[in-house]
């Protein structure tokens, strides 16, 4: 078996960025270096308090997690009570973590990583862009230093989910997320062998649907453990959004899909693309804009996913947690 990637994880803990830290720690090929924390689903400080309990859950509170920015860089901040909870995990109650919050920010986090073991980590980020942008500030040669990045972000041939037009992450700080696709897009200019970022829009993760027998298979091959009690009580919240808003009882699980992607990238299909966002005001506001036809004459700058095979990421998670919660069985809450 290969080396465990080196992994850093940039989140909005969000019920779905927690599945996504269950399978980061559950995955041998994540060697999960640390977790730095953004304003999104709820704000910075609920993230890492959130994202800490979380990994000790998992048995991975050894885990460093830092705290980003606090706001966008340049819109007032808007949280999503109403799709995660009104602390980010449904109906789930954790106690508080015992490791303290790490003294280093997160941009200082993402760059002293990158710089220190250049061509190896892998950035993964499931929330807004601040943080990355931020950090590409202190080091603009981070495209060159980081091993990957992969996104979870956009709506690139499909409707938002924020407004018709808009994804989520990408809609609380456009701004941020336009500099991340310039930044790379001004690197590969100037050195073609830098790889494109990875970016799982909406288009594929919407693919990736978690539903009340996948929980329920979990649960009969696990029976009452704590991650199976959490990962159930955080869902029904978002099942129950879900089924107002979107038609069914289940849920998007957009960040575990996108960290199963980068760990194995046999999972999705992609294709180079030219993007850019809409900044201004309208309704086209943090709009994901893909020149898939050539029309701008740009370079392409990200790797947008353009298939996924869901049903074995759905099956792998599945296992993962599965095997996750049989170690934590005698874990108390």
């Amino acid at each position: 078996m290969p080396e465990p990637t080196p992994l850093i994880l940039d989140v909005d803990t969000g019920i779905d960025d927690a599945l996504a830290l269950l399978y980061a720690a559950a995955s041998p090929e994540a060697d999960l270096l640390a977790v730095t924390c953004v304003s999104g689903n709820v704000a910075a400080r609920q993230v890492e308090q959130n994202t800490s309990a979380v990994l000790e859950l998992a048995g991975r509170g050894d885990v460093e997690v830092a705290l980003g920015r606090e706001t966008p860089l340049v819109k007032a901040l808007e949280i999503a009570p109403d799709t995660h909870g009104p602390r980010g995990l449904g109906y789930a109650e954790l106690p508080p973590a015992k490791r303290p919050l790490s003294t280093r920010r997160a941009f200082d986090v993402i760059v002293d990583a990158a710089r220190g073991r250049p061509g190896e980590i892998t950035l993964v980020t499931l929330g807004p862009l601040t943080n990355l942008a931020l950090a590409l500030e202190r080091e603009p040669a981070l495209p060159r230093l980081l091993g990957s990045y992969v996104l979870m972000g956009g709506a690139f041939r499909t409707s938002g989910n924020t407004t018709p037009t808009s994804e989520w992450n990408v809609y609380v700080d456009p701004d941020a997320a336009k500099r991340v696709f310039e930044a790379w897009g001004a690197a590969r200019a100037v050195d073609p062998t830098i790889p494109y970022p990875l970016a799982m829009g909406l288009d594929v993760t919407e693919r990736a649907r978690l539903l009340p027998e996948h929980v329920a298979r979990l649960a009969a091959a696990r029976g009452d453990d704590p991650i199976t009690r959490f990962v159930d009580d955080a869902l029904r919240f978002y099942f129950e959004y879900h089924e107002r808003n979107d038609g069914f009882y289940g849920a998007f699980v957009h960040d575990p899909f996108t960290v199963a992607a980068a760990l194995d990238r046999s999972l999705v299909v992609v294709q180079p693309v030219f993007v850019d966002v809409e900044t201004g005001p309208g309704l086209a506001h943090a709009m994901t804009v893909a020149d898939w036809r050539g029309r701008t004459g740009q370079p392409p700058n990200l790797d947008v996913v353009v298939d996924a095979d869901a049903d074995t990421f759905i099956a792998r998670f599945i296992d993962r947690l599965g095997g996750l919660a049989e170690g934590r069985v005698d874990v108390a809450l």
